[in-house]
């Protein structure tokens, strides 16, 4: 596959884009169909914008409950059009019973917003009329079932299970042990209270996601994607190893604006994984660095991924506090991967893209200037304004206006509702999960259990610090296998950080400790979807795929143990001198340690087995928040660094002497 054009007018992304890898998710909707999805869409979207800006909505005002449910009236029944019942059922027409749920939704939901103010006024989630039972009872069915259809069964599972917890808390095990209900009690709080179908997940839905996921729709849509991928190629084509390069700055952009692992790889995967192959990477080590990448866009500000204001709801905090804890891991993150992909470049010999084959960084600047301008008015509304919740909106708009400067990148009427469409693909997906998850978090609150549970955690580690971590850890890892990032997040966010945060860690820290975890199950076998998707655009065999991104995402698992244990690498300690201290041993620890895991150091060649082990465990100490352990691994790494290149001297100079 040749990336050089053939006329010689310059680079063409198009060319290293491989057939696309399609997983078909959504059923084609016929026109009818289509037309109620585009309007209960832009309802939708502009009652999230005149609550944002605290506008009326056509003349009425929703109280906050009625506004969260008038999301699931708009967002949930289009889940029973596009999803189907049975996943095989894909491309058949929505057969009569999805349109008998769709609709039961629909006189749930609708029920539920004209009544909102009756329902907070006379408590009816204690206490309920029974006809308000009977539509509890059918909506909180019809939010698992969707959720089943978007997620699948082992999530569903888990739902239905901790959902019903109020029915048996009191013959549960001590950890689940808790306050018990009856049935319709326990329906009624799951529909019509504030903590459980539209408790937090939700609230952070209405508020501000809806926004943020907008703003990420219309940037793919705007070419966004396309243009940072060529600006990636014309700074790094060029350098050892570019393409692979290339591939770990423009999946880490994509995917902290798409926060989704899966559609990131199948997306930037589909030019990057290619062009990896074609300057010589073996397919299953393309396929393992576009999944780490994705998977660490997630983490990445400045727009991040769902679960990252869900987390600041829950912390109390801005999401601009959020955004810089984590700036900092995801640095260290992805300068990790880009050393391994270096230390191969160097030991394969791979070059860069030539000259004539990387488009001009000027003219890629001069076509899509505008992208990096509107990307810093989010930045300013953020950081500098604290303005989160009209920052989306305010670049939204200033994206779309410059969009129509230029003929290739206006927005047409087709193009318009196409974006339409595929937000409220996004955002019926989004509710229909989020929703669910709060039947999760209704019945821990209803109960008791997630404080016991907390408790209990707690005493069967009996103080260990490091037992306490690895259960967490553990936990996190075992739940993200069934359940979507923001999902085991919230579950241990309620179950886990509590014990944490009783036990000394600051809060930030302990967050971010359970989300990173959270996350890996995309890149661990036996799991890893995120590197069975990799491989299935780059040909590789999918397990050999994943314990190649298990071993590039190495500093993944031993950093969220560095900022937990000294929070200031977050930028969580009490000077800036504490700061700067965590943050170069952790770089230069980080950096040794990609390094020897590669095999390979700069400035030496390849490293001796020993080498490795030694300088590997040096620099683990060394990236250890520990002064003890800061020394001794300084000291280790520098003496073997002198030993490599006295050897390398005394080898160059008898292969000159011969």
């Amino acid at each position: 596959m040749n990336t050089k054009d053939t006329n010689n007018k310059g680079f063409k992304v198009e060319e290293l884009k491989k057939d696309d890898v399609k997983i078909k998710k959504h059923r084609e909707l016929n026109t009818y169909v289509s037309w109620y999805f585009t309007i209960v869409t832009v309802l939708g979207v502009y009652a999230a914008i005149a609550r944002n800006f605290h506008l009326s909505y056509f003349g009425y005002s929703f109280d906050f409950v009625g506004y969260l449910f008038f999301l699931i009236l708009m967002f949930l029944p289009p889940v029973y059009l596009l999803f189907p019942i049975k996943k095989d059922l894909v491309d058949k027409p929505v057969p009569w019973y999805d349109y008998l749920f769709s609709l039961t939704v629909i006189i749930a939901s609708l029920f539920m917003v004209i009544n909102s103010l009756e329902i907070q006024i006379r408590g009816w989630e204690v206490s309920a009329p029974f006809e308000a039972q009977i539509i509890s009872l059918l909506l909180v069915i019809l939010v698992i079932e969707a959720a089943r259809r978007t997620v699948g069964w082992p999530f569903t599972i888990l739902v239905t299970f901790f959902g019903s917890l109020p029915l048996f808390a009191r013959s549960m095990p001590s950890f689940l042990y808790g306050s018990e209900f009856s049935f319709w009690r326990t329906i009624s709080y799951h529909a019509m209270g504030r903590e459980s179908i539209i408790g937090i997940p939700l609230q952070v839905v209405g508020s501000i996601l809806i926004g943020y996921l907008i703003f990420a729709v219309l940037l793919r849509h705007a070419g966004a994607g396309e243009f940072f991928l060529k600006l990636a190629f014309g700074l790094l084509g060029g350098v050892r190893g570019g393409a692979a390069k290339v591939a770990v700055v423009s999946s880490g952009f994509f995917g902290s604006i798409s926060g989704s692992v899966i559609s990131n790889v199948l997306t930037t995967g589909t030019f990057t994984i290619p062009a990896m192959i074609k300057t010589g990477y073996p397919n299953y080590y393309a396929g393992a660095v576009e999944t780490v990448a994705s998977t660490g866009g997630v983490l990445t500000p400045p727009i991040m991924g769902v679960t990252a204001f869900i987390m600041a709801q829950y912390l109390g905090v801005p999401y601009a506090e959020v955004a810089l804890a984590a700036a900092v891991p995801a640095f260290l993150f992805y300068l990790a991967l880009l050393v391994h992909v270096d230390s191969m470049a160097a030991k394969l010999d791979l070059k860069g893209i030539t000259k004539e084959e990387r488009p001009s960084l000027k003219e890629v600047l001069k076509e899509g200037w505008f992208y990096i301008l509107v990307l810093l008015l989010l930045l300013y509304y953020i950081f500098f304004l604290y303005r989160e919740m009209q920052a989306p909106w305010v670049a939204g708009i200033l994206l779309l206006v410059l969009t129509q400067i230029k003929k290739e990148t206006r927005f047409t009427f087709k193009k318009v509702i196409t974006i339409i469409q595929d937000a409220g693909k996004v955002l019926s997906e989004l509710t229909s999960i989020l929703a669910a998850v709060g039947l999760i978090i209704g019945a821990m609150s209803l109960t008791g259990v997630g404080h016991s549970m907390a408790r209990e955690i707690v005493a069967l580690a009996a103080g260990n610090v490091g037992l306490l971590l690895l259960f967490g850890a553990l936990a996190s890892l075992i739940l993200g296998m069934g359940m979507t990032i923001s999902a085991c997040y919230i579950f241990l966010a309620i179950v886990l950080a509590p014990s944490l945060v009783r036990s000394g860690f600051d809060p930030m820290a302990v967050h971010l400790y359970v989300l990173y975890w959270g996350m890996l199950s995309f890149i661990t076998p036996p799991v890893a979807l995120g590197a069975f998707a990799a491989s299935s655009v780059s040909g590789s065999p999918a397990m050999k795929t994943g314990f190649t991104a298990a071993k590039l995402g190495l500093v993944i698992y031993l950093l969220p143990v560095f900022f937990v244990l000294n929070p200031a690498l977050i930028g969580r300690g009490d000077t800036m001198a504490a700061f700067f201290l965590a943050f170069s041993t952790a770089v230069i620890g980080i950096w040794i340690l990609a390094s020897s895991s590669e095999g390979f150091l700069v400035g030496i060649g390849t490293l001796p087995l020993i080498a490795r082990i030694i300088m590997g465990l040096s620099a683990a100490a060394l990236a250890f928040p520990d002064f003890t352990s800061d020394m001794v691994g300084s000291i280790v790494i520098a003496i073997s660094v002198l030993l490599l290149l006295f050897r390398k001297r005394k080898i160059d100079t008898s292969q000159e002497v011969a």
